[in-house]
């Protein structure tokens, strides 16, 4: 049988795709996460998260350059979901353990904690909406107008990360993600408008 170029990029693309998460694990393994673990694996794999969100929308701009791009968005779609799965997951677990009026109350209490929580939400639908079954039982219109969501989602990742760092002092981190998610904007702003 025989594979094509790109289904064999699209496979190591796969795998590397992985590797961030393959290297929390060995570094949470070999007790190599710094002095914070916790904080740690919830920092890096929302940022993996944010990271592959922002390459999702990349791809509409770069698929100028080579428009077979297009067939990966979905794939990093579904990477940018695993890995804020992974975070909620964490957070959940290693912070709060699962007591669920903590959790509740956070959301409630902490701006940062809320729009998190909305933007994985809404990053929850698109996931599961993201297969061939649910383009066909929404219809094609119906599908993108959902998936436009992802906008929305991108800029409440962004605050999201902005109001965390602030707590922290140091914002220059989200402040580069929020200006490229600014540019990716801008360039899909013409398209949103689109019928």
């Amino acid at each position: 049988m025989k594979i094509s170029p790109f289904s064999l990029l699209k496979s190591i693309i796969f795998i590397v795709c992985l590797i961030p998460c393959i290297m929390l694990i060995i570094n949470l393994l070999n007790d190599n996460l710094g002095v914070n673990p916790i904080e740690t694996l919830i920092r890096d794999t929302g940022l993996w998260g944010l990271r592959f969100l922002l390459l999702t929308l990349a791809i509409t701009p770069l698929r100028i350059i080579w428009s077979a791009l297009i067939k990966l968005r979905r794939m990093l779609g579904l990477f940018s979901f695993f890995y804020a799965t992974l975070h909620v997951f964490c957070y959940l677990w290693f912070e709060q353990q699962f007591d669920w009026n903590e959790i509740l109350a956070d959301i409630i209490e902490r701006p940062f904690i809320t729009v998190g929580f909305f933007s994985f939400i809404l990053l929850l639908l698109l996931a599961i909406t993201s297969n061939n079954k649910m383009i066909k039982r929404l219809g094609g219109k119906q599908w993108q107008l959902l998936h436009r969501l992802i906008y929305l989602i991108a800029i409440g990742v962004v605050v999201h990360f902005w109001w965390m760092a602030q707590s922290k002092v140091d914002v220059s981190t989200p402040l580069l993600y929020a200006i490229i998610l600014a540019i990716l904007l801008l360039f899909r702003l013409p398209l949103l408008f689109k019928n």
